[in-house]
């Protein structure tokens, strides 16, 4: 038989539900407002010769979330090239056209930012031992990623 607060006869909660709903959502981290639709910028790019620019890298890496050092690993070692930093460009030796520069850090979304769980971009990666994790801020998920 309930009592009409809908708890057993005779079990005692030391705290109540809405206690324990407060505590639940503090131990949520918070996530900061992020953008309706996570929308990563389209590569500028230029071929000069024979370097390829990549002009608002920065502002790729600052939407992403992710060290540029990290991005331009992943990037030059996709294209079998190399890359430098320099202010907020890179230049890669070598000819890519836009469309390739777009395709690679698409994959890098994908691989590296966007949670495998619950498709958000609040990630983070942490590095434990010599293992790399996707720590997602939204779910809480740990997913590993291959190193670059």
């Amino acid at each position: 038989m309930r009592r009409s607060g809908g708890e057993p006869k005779g079990s005692s909660l030391p705290i109540g539900y809405e206690e324990m709903l407060e505590e639940a959502y503090s131990k949520i981290p918070s996530i900061g407002l992020k953008h309706e639709r996570f929308e990563v910028p389209e590569p500028q790019s230029a071929i000069m010769g024979s370097r390829t620019i990549l002009f608002n890298f920065k502002e790729i890496c600052e939407v992403l979330n992710r060290d540029p050092v990290h991005v331009l690993r992943f990037l030059s070692k996709e294209m079998a090239t190399a890359g430098t930093i320099d202010d907020s460009r890179v230049i890669f030796q070598g000819r890519f056209d836009q469309d390739t520069l777009k395709r690679l850090i698409d994959r890098y979304v994908r691989d590296f930012v966007m949670c495998p769980v619950c498709k958000r971009p609040d990630t983070r990666i942490m590095k434990e031992k010599r293992l790399h994790f996707l720590i997602c801020d939204a779910c809480g998920a740990r997913s590993p990623v291959r190193p670059v």
